[in-house]
């Protein structure tokens, strides 16, 4: 695994040292799940920020709108 050098204030090195508390067997596992916490947060508002745009062409699109709602009506009947 590879290393990086950081600097923290003295808020989070207090929070760091409380790793065992949180039920991490280290600082560094402490740290890389806060990573990957904040990376699906980041993918996620990126999901969001997309399905925002989608829905804006489709209320502007009324040519999809009918294509969708004419798809939908042939796969109920």
């Amino acid at each position: 695994m590879q290393q990086a050098k950081i600097s923290l204030d003295k808020d989070h090195i207090i929070f760091l040292n409380k790793y065992q508390e949180f039920g991490f067997k280290d600082k560094s596992s402490l740290v890389r799940s806060a990573i990957e916490e904040f990376i699906k947060s980041v993918e996620k508002q990126k999901l969001v920020k997309s399905a925002k745009l989608y829905a804006e062409v489709y209320k502007e699109d009324s040519e999809l709108r009918d294509l969708t709602n004419s798809a939908i009506e042939g796969s109920s009947t």
